[in-house]
């Protein structure tokens, strides 16, 4: 099945979760991300169960320092 992350489409298997998107994709660590499935936001204690549905649209957000 298709998804869409930040724009660019990914297949993924049917039933992926959160947390095995983010592995396919290689984000390397959680730690200061943020998920959201067409515009609402996903708990990370929810990413091992919330399974993803075709032409889900999701952002990965990355916090960052700065000032």
């Amino acid at each position: 099945m298709e998804v869409h992350v930040n724009n660019k489409l990914y297949a993924v298997q049917p039933g992926s979760t959160v947390s095995a998107l983010l592995q396919f994709i290689q984000i390397p660590s959680t730690k200061g991300i943020a998920v959201a499935i067409n515009n609402f936001v996903v708990p990370k204690q929810r990413w091992e169960h919330h399974a993803l549905q075709p032409d889900d649209h999701i952002t990965i957000i990355k916090a960052t320092q700065g000032g």
